[in-house]
């Protein structure tokens, strides 16, 4: 009997150890199984985390987008009136200069007013941001001035404004109206010359 117990422990003994293998394969299987739950789960937290921020990413540029756009409403919201009433001040400008009998105490007195009112125009203008752009002895500047004509003029640098026809007016730093101007070019040598 005791070759037959022994046989049967041993037996018992090779259940048990392959019971004990079948369970730690079941526990490996079940291990793998998590350790690649596991990879997919951190996989997709980083999607996840790279979607988080590439959508705060965004709305920052949409928040300052939208401030900027909001901060050039408020400064050039105003660029059509703006532009209105730089005809105005034209208008009183060319007033005060036709003025014929300045002596006479009528059109004095009509003068004054005109000049405080050019002058309360000038004080809204500066309040409002809107700078009056004349250029008369400065370089030509394409982005500035608008070029009427051009002059031979041996007195002064080539490209340089020697006549404003019209002055020119920016809001905040932006053209509102381009100053119309003569710039000078450099003497043309004739033909004759040589001879």
């Amino acid at each position: 009997m005791n070759d037959h117990t022994e046989s049967q422990n041993q037996e018992e003994r090779l259940d048990g150890a392959a019971e004990a293998a079948e369970a730690a394969g079941e526990e490996q299987s079940a291990l793998r199984d998590a350790l690649q739950k596991l990879a997919q789960a951190e996989t997709l937290i980083m999607h996840q985390k790279d979607e988080v921020l590439r959508v705060q990413a965004e709305m920052q540029n949409l928040r300052r987008r939208t401030e900027q756009d909001v901060e050039k409403a408020h400064k050039f919201g105003q660029e059509k009136l703006s532009a209105e009433l730089v005809a105005v001040m034209d208008n009183l400008e060319r007033a005060l200069q036709v003025a014929v009998d300045r002596e006479n105490e009528s059109v004095k007195s009509l003068l004054t007013g005109v000049e405080l009112t050019l002058k309360s125009f000038a004080d809204c203008f500066r309040k409002f941001g809107i700078e009056q752009v004349d250029p008369l002895g400065e370089p030509f500047d394409p982005q500035e001035h608008q070029a009427m004509a051009m002059q031979e003029n041996p007195n002064v640098e080539p490209n340089t404004v020697t006549g404003v026809m019209q002055k020119g007016y920016t809001l905040h730093g932006r053209v509102l109206r381009p100053a119309m101007v003569m710039v000078s070019r450099a003497p043309v040598a004739g033909i004759d010359e040589k001879a």
